[in-house]
């Protein structure tokens, strides 16, 4: 009789750490990308857009970016949730090169 108490709270135990697992998971919230093109207007040689490209990539949330130097601009795609225009303006003035959106 003991044992097959014990055996039940063990199963009762189990089964409730699972359903509290669930309940704990969150939602299926995908975020959609954005993508921005910066204009980035100081770069000077083609080297620049190295530089460029690794800041914006440092960027929590950033998932591409491509830096160009004959139009002088950086398309980058973000999650939205993770960062803004603003952030990765920021990110390419920390390296030198100051930008801002592209209209």
């Amino acid at each position: 009789m003991r044992f097959n108490l014990m055996k039940l709270l063990i199963t009762l135990i189990f089964l409730m750490s699972f359903s509290a697992v669930g309940a704990l998971e969150p939602a299926n919230t995908q975020t959609a990308l954005q993508t921005v093109t910066l204009d980035v207007q100081k770069m000077d040689c083609p080297m620049c857009k190295i530089t460029i490209g690794r800041a914006l990539k440092k960027v929590e949330g950033v998932t591409e970016a491509k830096v160009d130097y004959d139009s002088k601009t950086a398309i980058v795609t973000f999650d939205p949730n993770q960062a803004t225009v603003e952030t990765l303006t920021q990110a390419t003035t920390n390296v030198g090169y100051p930008s801002s959106l592209k209209k």
